[in-house]
C-alpha cells in the first residue's frame, strides 16, 4: 500500500492508500479518482514528505491521534448545527441552492445531496456551497 498527499484543480488538499503507485497512475488516468470536498476529477500528487522510521521516541503519534480527534469532534459538531438549524431538501439540493440565489425562493439555510457534476455547476454560477462533514462512524460497527 502507498498513501498520497493529492490537490485537486480548486485547491483541496486530501490524502488517499492505493495499492501500488501504478494504481494511482491507472486510476487517475481513467477519471477514478475524485476530490473528497468538490467532486473534481481534476486531481494530481502533491508535495508530500516521506514517513521515515527511526530509534528515536517521538510525541509526533500521540499528537497526531489528539489532533485527528479533535477534528472529528469539530465535524460532529459543524453536522449536528446544519442538521438541527437548516432545512433537509434531499436531492432536490442544487434546484433550491440556485432558487434561492436567484431570489426564485424564500432565502434560507439548507443541505442535502447533490451529484459531483450539479456542485461544480453551482460553483461555476456563483451559487455558494460547501460540503457537509460525513457522520462519523458507528464505534459498535468499527473493527
Amino acid at each position: 500500500m502507498i498513501r498520497y498527499a493529492l490537490k485537486c484543480d480548486h485547491d483541496h488538499g486530501f490524502e488517499a492508500w492505493f495499492g501500488s503507485s501504478s494504481d494511482y497512475d491507472d486510476q487517475a488516468a481513467r477519471g477514478l479518482v475524485e476530490c473528497p470536498f468538490c467532486g473534481s476529477h481534476a486531481v494530481e500528487k502533491a508535495i508530500m514528505a516521506p514517513s521515515v522510521s527511526g530509534t528515536k521516541k517521538s510525541a509526533a503519534p500521540d499528537m497526531a491521534a489528539k489532533m485527528q480527534t479533535m477534528m472529528m469532534e469539530a465535524a460532529r459538531e459543524v453536522r449536528a448545527h446544519v442538521e438541527a438549524n437548516f432545512d433537509y431538501v434531499g436531492d432536490a439540493f442544487a434546484r433550491e441552492a440556485r432558487d434561492i440565489h436567484e431570489g426564485k425562493s424564500e432565502k434560507r439555510e439548507i443541505y442535502g445531496e447533490a451529484t459531483p457534476a450539479e456542485v461544480r455547476k453551482l460553483k461555476e454560477d456563483g451559487v455558494p456551497v460547501a460540503p457537509l462533514p460525513a457522520p462519523p462512524p458507528d464505534p459498535t460497527k468499527v473493527n
